[in-house]
């Protein structure tokens, strides 16, 4: 399943990228999944501790190019 919303929080320090997230969930729909891109290194530990908290699932992290973290967040359903 492909993310259904792509979040683009490069260039911000945390909390922004986690905020971001937080407001891209609440308007997703259950089940559903972002991506949400951050060069912030706190962001690596900031999404997982926030998604944990807001019953989400990080599914995957990746460092991506130019420094980048990638998290794939599923919603729960």
């Amino acid at each position: 399943m492909a993310e259904d919303r792509l979040i683009d929080a490069r260039g911000h320090r945390c909390p922004v990228p986690t905020l971001r997230l937080r407001r891209a969930l609440e308007e997703a729909a259950p089940g559903s999944r972002v991506r949400l891109l951050a060069d912030d290194p706190m962001a690596r530990i900031d999404v997982p501790h926030f998604a944990a908290g807001a019953g989400a699932t990080v599914v995957e992290i990746v460092d991506a190019p130019n420094g980048a973290i990638s998290f794939l967040v599923a919603k729960a359903p």
